[in-house]
């Protein structure tokens, strides 16, 4: 019996360890990422080094005796420090988020991911038209999702893709007219994105609506930030809307420039939509733990509400963002 406890013991103070070096380790390495974009690759996971941290911590603290323990908790600290830092100022401005539900909302905007997986297009749909939006973006738009898609067409008269008025993977659907209507793809920009002019009745505004690609390889969503950028510096940023699946958390250090570079307030503060679901085929997600769709708007909006929708079929939640001026 003794020996069966020993050799537990043994496994709880080595998965301990273990766990306090991969978050020591990789919360270290996220830090790099303010000047190397393959470091920073590894910042958009910090929710997991952070629980890896904690859970050496916990596991050590407990188990582990006199010098190992010291080192264990120590290395644990480490990761809980570097990973908690990179985290904290999104979660806090989270908390801290100004809002005024007593505005007169002006716009109503919902982002969505379809995913082109989708286990429950019909549900999907039923759900967006339920929600009576202004103006909705949705991504992977294609597979399995465009029943989707053929039922926004019929319920909203004015849209866009990436791709102008043909098939892509990204859309803008709005129930007013929209203008200046144009397609990144259709002008071979390396980019699934859209922009107009949308005519509402309280005063016309630019919209935008993006899907990036995945941090990994390292580089080409960096490329794909700066583009979206440049594209958009014509618009005034004062009632600008910019909306999409960025694939990028905001603890990342891309996210952050691009914040900086967009000159725009991103409304969605610590808002996890993915994963969701059965995002994969050997894998459900309880709930999603990673913030990566994202709404921004320039200062004429005043945010009224931001709420993340239900599991819905897609491997992302969707994103319901209301505004007013």
């Amino acid at each position: 019996m003794r020996l069966v406890l020993n050799l537990a013991s043994l496994f709880v103070r080595g998965t301990a360890l273990m766990f306090a070096l991969v978050g020591a380790t990789t919360g270290l390495l996220c830090l790099g990422g303010v000047f190397n974009d393959k470091l920073d690759a590894l910042t958009h996971w910090a929710v997991i080094w952070l629980a890896c941290g904690v859970a050496g911590l916990v596991l050590g603290a407990a188990f582990a005796r006199d010098t190992e323990r010291k080192a264990i908790v120590g290395l644990s600290l480490v990761a809980v420090l570097a990973t908690g830092g990179l985290m904290t100022p999104e979660i806090a401005g989270s908390w801290f988020q100004k809002t005024k539900p007593k505005a007169t909302p002006a716009l109503k905007l919902v982002q969505f991911n379809l995913w082109a997986g989708n286990h429950h297009p019909e549900a999907t749909l039923a759900w967006i038209l339920a929600q009576k939006a202004d103006v909705v973006t949705i991504q992977e738009a294609g597979g399995a999702a465009w029943p989707v898609v053929a039922g926004l067409l019929k319920a909203y008269p004015y849209r866009v893709s990436c791709d102008g008025a043909r098939t892509c993977d990204t859309w803008i659907f709005s129930r007013w007219p929209m203008t200046q209507k144009r397609g990144f793809l259709k002008e071979g920009l390396p980019l699934a994105g859209a922009t107009a002019v949308v005519q509402a009745p309280s005063g016309a505004f630019p919209l935008a609506a993006v899907h990036y690609v995945w941090p990994i390889p390292a580089g080409r969503q960096q490329a794909q930030s700066r583009l979206l950028v440049s594209r958009l510096a014509p618009f005034p940023r004062q009632n600008l809307i910019v909306a999409g699946d960025f694939n990028s958390t905001p603890w990342s250090f891309s996210l952050r420039r691009q914040d900086k570079a967009l000159g725009l307030e991103r409304r969605t503060r610590a808002l996890a939509s993915w994963p969701s679901g059965d995002f994969s085929r050997v894998a459900r997600a309880p709930f999603p733990i990673l913030p990566i769709d994202h709404v921004y708007a320039g200062k004429a909006w005043k945010t009224v509400k931001v709420e993340r929708g239900p599991n819905l079929g897609s491997d992302h939640r969707p994103v319901v963002v209301t505004l007013a001026r």
